[in-house]
């Protein structure tokens, strides 16, 4: 009996998305050509092909750079995943508001943008401007917005 109550607490305290996906997120860099270094604004380093694992909720820039080529950056940003948003909807029929805090918090419902990361550098002295690889990706959620619906929660 005291199993079954402290599954069920653990269920009521714990978020979908949380449970379902997870805090972090493996981001995949690549560049053209490879063997690039890669530096985050959030202190991580690799050479491409790389994988990198990070906290859903972290935003950050990558930098690309390798001799003989200009150096380019890429913000990584995050938005509402769209296995996130099935979780976090998920918490109205299991975990309900304290589900959602738990997801919000802690980014579970969250994904980053671009992944994976990719660039071609350009030769240094090139004229050619580089090719945007977060074009595709959501722009980023209104600070007013997220800071409401966190209030709404807590």
């Amino acid at each position: 009996m005291r199993c079954v109550a402290l599954l069920a607490c653990g269920l009521a305290l714990s978020g979908c998305a949380s449970i379902t996906r997870g805090w972090n997120e493996q981001i995949q860099f690549s560049s053209n050509p490879p063997e690039a270094n890669v530096r985050t604004s959030t202190g991580f380093q690799c050479v491409t092909p790389c994988t990198l694992q990070v906290g859903r909720k972290d935003e950050f820039t990558a930098v690309f750079s390798k001799a003989g080529y200009i150096s380019q950056e890429v913000p990584v940003r995050t938005q509402l995943a769209g296995a996130g948003a099935a979780g976090f909807a998920g918490n109205v029929l299991v975990g309900g508001v304290v589900g959602m805090g738990v997801d919000v918090a802690s980014g579970a419902a969250l994904e980053h943008c671009p992944n994976p990361v990719g660039v071609t550098l350009r030769r240094a002295g090139s004229k050619e401007p580089p090719a945007n690889p977060g074009a595709h990706c959501q722009p980023p959620a209104d600070p007013a917005v997220v800071a409401a619906a966190r209030d709404q929660i807590n």
